[in-house]
């Protein structure tokens, strides 16, 4: 610790999430003195990679883009040693499978997009239209632009219900959680902007590589695993184990279920619930990195991690990653089992279950208006951040967490 580091006043950050990593790494490059505190075993939060007997078990089906300004920022992307998913999906439509590719990065594909086998010429001259424009604006127009939902904002851009409901509305539910298209157009225009511009891709170490990597750049000390806090006082924090911390500045940066228990009053969106089956099959059922979702709603989407990243299983071994809305529910894992056996056309029935994760919360509710970003003060010395206060995203958790950050040093001077 340097001696301008001992002389500042401390700020306590309360969860090692992507937010409050990015809040404590920009303190602590500024010279103050930082104790992020977490109560679980590792830094993450939602974010996090299991162990388990060979495989890499993400905490719920994620994926890694790397356009968001956050990332190129903060992170090493040659060490985390990304594998890129195919840049395109299959959509299995009421009327059979169909492929789709962007034809600037897979041209010996670009074929399945001849009108009448994935889209109409007009479907496809909207999309085409419309994923230009969001690609060359900069992000200003984007954010700036008035606010509605998704749905109405395709409508609006010239694509039939049947492009909609077939595609469009499939892929965007695994990416909202939600397959009715509320979440707001400003939200959906960010993601699409990013897809277009960047890769989506997995770390061959599981994506909890990314917080991981950004936990090694913190001070030695700054980080407290296992130090659950029980609440936020005049004077700093109460710890579970009943010890006080005193802080000039207390930064919460939880979930937001758990900051409005620590900053009672702090505003909570509803959120996203859903749940990730994981699934070992003696051969890969499907031998590409591809997405694959299905318009029937059985499940959110599907791919075969191991095609990814062969690092997710033990050799000789594929595993499926599959994702409904929702909670876990008796009999749901069947009823997944049976579908995924239409989808890849293959017998499931000895495919083993590996894992199940319910993630309650993963993404807020973003309906519009949205605002793209919002102050992270709370009271004096007192803040809440995450990705509930800006974009349901890894851009929006970090730029959140970079804005308390910001905030705390703005105010810290005029003490």
């Amino acid at each position: 610790m340097t001696a301008q580091q001992r002389r500042s006043p401390l700020t306590v950050v309360v969860g090692a999430g992507l937010a409050g990593l990015a809040c404590a790494l920009d303190l602590c490059r500024s010279g103050q003195q930082v104790a992020l505190l977490e109560s679980s075993d590792g830094v993450g939060g939602r974010m996090r990679t299991d162990r388990r007997d060979g495989f890499l078990l993400d905490r719920g089906f994620q994926v890694f883009n790397t356009s968001y300004p956050q990332v190129k920022r903060r992170l090493d992307l040659r060490s985390l040693r990304l594998r890129p998913f195919t840049p395109g999906i299959i959509a299995h439509t009421s009327k059979g499978p169909v492929r789709l590719a962007d034809p600037t990065r897979q041209p010996r594909k670009a074929g399945a997009l001849l009108p009448g086998r994935a889209l109409t010429a007009r479907d496809l001259a909207a999309m085409a239209a419309l994923t230009v424009r969001d690609a060359a604006l900069p992000v200003g127009p984007l954010k700036r632009r008035p606010d509605r939902s998704t749905a109405a904002t395709l409508s609006r851009a010239g694509l039939s219900d049947e492009a909609v409901t077939e595609i469009l509305r499939p892929f965007l539910a695994g990416v909202f959680l939600e397959d009715r298209l509320e979440t707001s157009a400003r939200f959906f225009h960010l993601v699409w902007r990013s897809m277009v511009r960047g890769t989506l891709c997995l770390p061959a170490d599981g994506i909890g590589a990314v917080p991981a990597q950004l936990a090694r750049g913190l001070p030695d000390g700054v980080l407290r695993l296992e130090t659950p806090v029980a609440a936020v006082t005049a004077s700093g924090v109460l710890l579970a184990d009943g010890r006080e911390l005193s802080a000039a500045s207390v930064v919460v940066a939880t979930d937001a279920v758990s900051a409005a228990r620590l900053m009672p009053g702090s505003a909570v969106p509803d959120g996203r619930t859903v749940t990730t089956y994981y699934h070992a099959a003696e051969g890969t059922p499907l031998a590409e990195p591809t997405l694959v979702v299905d318009s029937s709603g059985a499940v959110l989407n599907t791919c075969v991690l191991t095609e990814v990243a062969p690092t997710y299983a033990p050799p000789g071994t594929a595993l499926i990653s599959s994702s409904v809305l929702g909670r876990d529910r008796p009999g749901v894992d069947s009823a997944v089992l049976q579908r995924l056996s239409e989808l890849y056309g293959t017998d499931t029935r000895d495919w083993q279950q590996v894992a199940v994760y319910t993630v309650e919360g993963a993404l807020p509710v973003m309906e519009p208006p949205w605002p793209m970003s919002r102050t992270t003060r709370f009271g004096p010395g007192r803040y809440v951040c995450g990705d509930h206060r800006a974009t349901g995203s890894v851009q929006g958790a970090m730029a959140s967490g970079t804005r308390a950050a910001r905030e705390v040093m703005s105010d810290l001077v005029r003490l």
